[in-house]
């Protein structure tokens, strides 16, 4: 049984606390930027020019739900580089319609859309809520967070009575007819699309007419939680990747002053591919990079010759392995909760690890005395991937993944370990502290 001390118990609390005020990407980036200000980073608009100072310390944001952040290096940057961590704000689940409002006599249903992969069944029989942001009407249109709070919708199971086959068959839920959230008994006197509205008014206490969009996630109310005979194990919503979002930003404000540039992107839309000018196949990271380049008044080449001399660690959740489905792995790369961070392989690129890129992470877990493990996806299995690969190549910098064990990823409530978000925040810190990423042969 690991040995948990007090330090990684109190930053799993941290961590527990910061997803349950972050319900949605939107929420987590306001919380980050909370945090961030509180550490005394300044905030930069892209819309104007940025005039930097020494060991600076500075935020960027990208429509509210994708973050930069970055600490000055004391070295000159051509020469240093950048120490890169890339995670993501978003994670898997349902999200409402535009029109979600529907009657099905006698209740009052919000249809809803798959964002990501879910595990569609762990969202049955929970004390649900929404959250989000909305658009309201103004000479200039204005976006406030929303956040329900309280359990408000849900997804009742049809009972074993009517499904006697579901224990042999498992739940399968038809995505159009069997998924919308149940909200409320109809009334008689409002049109359905008329009874949320009004609903949804009162939250951010606005008028009906005031409500031009809005983007709502649903999500599970129980609060983050410790379990296991020593309370080894943590369980929570959104762990992938919120986990590795705050751990990034823990190893950021460790250190006062590095030689290099540190700088933590969070990007929304990985779980849809990353496509999009916010995610992290768009130029956001590259456009900041370049433009803190300009503002200490480096051209295009000697930005350049920064990123060769940079690395970037893509922090993503890894699969531990669960004894109940031991098949599901390959044997020779099992991954144990609270053993320490994966380093995620792949041949075909779904992850950017190579051998000199592993060595170097090999070498700062052990300066920092974190223990790691080797993952590699089963061979029969389809192997998914992160923003490893694309934010890798649009920069042209050396990278690898790597990530804590979880189990029940993509469901509804995950599980990871107590002493694994401390490991990860060690090495992470330890690799901002290198002065200089050297070269392989």
């Amino acid at each position: 049984m690991p040995q948990i001390d007090s330090h990684q118990r109190c930053q799993a609390q941290d961590l527990l606390r910061f997803i349950d005020a972050s319900p949605s990407p939107w929420h987590a980036v306001a919380r980050m930027i909370e945090w961030l200000e509180e550490e005394g980073f300044c905030g930069l608009d892209e819309r104007e020019s940025w005039r930097l100072e020494a060991c600076g310390r500075y935020y960027v944001l990208r429509d509210d739900s994708s973050l930069i952040a970055f600490v000055l290096g004391t070295d000159p940057l051509p020469e240093a580089g950048f120490r890169l961590v890339g995670a993501h704000t978003d994670s898997p689940g349902l999200r409402l319609k535009p029109n979600p409002a529907h009657a099905a006599e006698p209740m009052l249903r919000l249809g809803v859309e798959i964002y990501g992969s879910p595990i569609l069944a762990t969202w049955t029989d929970r004390d649900l809520s929404l959250a989000g942001r909305v658009a309201l009407r103004g000479e200039t249109p204005t976006v406030c967070l929303v956040d329900f709070e309280e359990a408000l919708v849900r997804l009742p199971n049809l009972a074993i009575h009517m499904n006697r086959e579901v224990n042999e068959t498992g739940l399968k839920l038809d995505k159009q007819t069997e998924l919308p959230l149940l909200l409320a008994v109809l009334e008689q006197e409002l049109p359905p699309a008329q009874q949320f509205l009004k609903l949804l008014a009162e939250c951010i206490d606005c008028s009906e007419q005031a409500i031009l969009g809005f983007e709502l996630c649903a999500y599970d109310t129980h609060k983050g939680a410790f379990w296991g005979a020593e309370g080894e194990f943590i369980a929570s919503s959104r762990l992938d990747n919120l986990a590795s979002c705050h751990a990034a930003l823990e190893a950021l404000l460790a250190e006062e002053e590095t030689a290099a540039t540190r700088v933590v992107a969070l990007f929304d839309h990985e779980e849809v591919g990353s496509e999009s000018f916010k995610g992290a196949g768009s130029s956001f990271l590259q456009d900041c990079l370049f433009r803190i380049g300009a503002a200490l008044g480096l051209g295009p080449s000697e930005v350049r010759r920064a990123l060769a001399a940079s690395f970037l660690i893509s922090a993503d959740m890894a699969h531990a392995f669960h004894p109940n489905f031991s098949g599901w792995y390959d044997s020779e790369h099992k991954l144990v909760i609270n053993q320490g961070p994966a380093i995620k392989v792949n041949a075909n690129l779904r992850y950017t690890t190579e051998a000199f890129s592993q060595a170097l992470f090999i070498g700062w877990c052990e300066e920092a005395n974190v223990p790691f493990q080797l993952y590699v996806h089963r061979s029969t299995l389809s192997c998914g991937t992160t923003i490893g690969p694309i934010a890798s190549a649009r920069l042209g910098v050396r990278s690898l993944d790597v990530g804590n064990p979880l189990w029940a990823m993509h469901s509804v409530r995950e599980s990871a370990g107590t002493c694994d978000h401390a490991f990860l925040i060690g090495a992470l810190t330890q690799f901002f502290a290198c002065p200089r990423i050297p070269v392989s042969g």
